[in-house]
């Protein structure tokens, strides 16, 4: 009956609409899974270049021992700074040593990861001028991750490992209530920090397509972003609160997480869900980064050499 069929076999328009949704479901289900491919197969690919450098640096061990504690002492000396300094003063900022050490932690500890993960990535220019780019562009492998696991350095351990003892001795010292949310927070900061760094890595790598030497700059992002980060806020001038906040945001890798697990108030006044703006920022950081490495990709020109 024309009733019957009506009923169980929509037609006209909810019948296209139906379809053209299911149309566009697949579609989005198969693009997500070319995503997905992609990454796993650069992240084997970045694993098994990290493997070999590892194995090049094994072969010369006590020049990788020397290196990584050389690497430990070195960034070790920031954090002797600030002991002799607490000789003479009992608080920084508003902040006790611990506090502080719990900020310098957190910031060394963030930046050691994302230099380990891709800090070689900051010597394109250097291949750019030489013209070894060139080769890197015709493996079938993407550049970034070669770049990232170019020369992988695991003697950046030593940083890792200094900023890893500072941050758990001042976990250790706070005189805080560590509540589930709190402990949650730590985490937090760690994944989300290390993000922000590495999309910082990226950008200001990709820069060096057009400038080609521009390392230093990128570094004031980085290292200097990571030292203003090992110490309070608040002993800086409101104006350089706002720019580590809303233009290079310095602020969400150790800053703010640490005002929740703290308790201390912003000091820019800024509502409590600020906190918890480390995934929101990391992934416009991504994003941005994303799009400024593929148009530096599409912008480079052989050098010819």
């Amino acid at each position: 009956m024309p009733g019957a069929r009506s009923a169980s076999k929509p037609c006209g328009p909810l019948r296209c609409w139906r379809s053209a949704t299911a149309s566009f479901s697949w579609r989005t289900a198969r693009w997500w899974c070319r995503v997905v491919e992609r990454l796993a197969a650069d992240a084997r690919a970045y694993v098994l270049l990290a493997r070999m450098w590892i194995r090049v640096s094994m072969s010369y061990r006590t020049s990788f021992v020397i290196l990584t504690v050389g690497q430990f002492l070195i960034s070790g000396l920031d954090f002797v700074a600030i002991l002799v300094m607490f000789t003479n003063i009992d608080a920084l900022g508003g902040f006790s040593l611990s506090e502080i050490a719990f900020l310098y932690g957190g910031s060394t500890l963030c930046l050691g990861l994302a230099d380990l993960i891709l800090g070689n990535i900051e010597r394109l220019g250097r291949r750019i001028r030489l013209g070894t780019l060139d080769a890197m562009m015709v493996r079938p492998v993407s550049v970034y991750v070669q770049m990232c696991a170019d020369e992988f350095a695991l003697r950046r351990l030593g940083r890792i490992t200094q900023g890893g003892l500072v941050f758990a001795w001042s976990v250790h010292a706070l005189d805080i209530d560590w509540t589930a949310a709190r402990l949650a927070m730590v985490p937090y900061l760690l994944v989300f920090g290390t993000a922000i760094f590495l999309a910082i890595f990226t950008m200001g790598a990709a820069v060096q397509f057009w400038t080609a030497d521009s390392s230093e700059l990128a570094n004031a992002f980085t290292y200097g972003g990571s030292t203003l980060a090992q110490f309070p806020m608040t002993i800086y001038p409101t104006e350089a609160i706002k720019a580590l906040t809303f233009a290079v945001p310095i602020t969400f890798v150790n800053w703010y997480p640490s005002l929740f697990i703290l308790d201390r108030q912003d000091p820019l006044g800024l509502p409590g869900a600020v906190q918890f703006g480390g995934p929101v920022v990391a992934a416009l950081l991504a994003v941005l980064a994303a799009a400024v490495w593929r148009t530096g990709v599409r912008h480079y020109r052989s050098t010819g050499s």
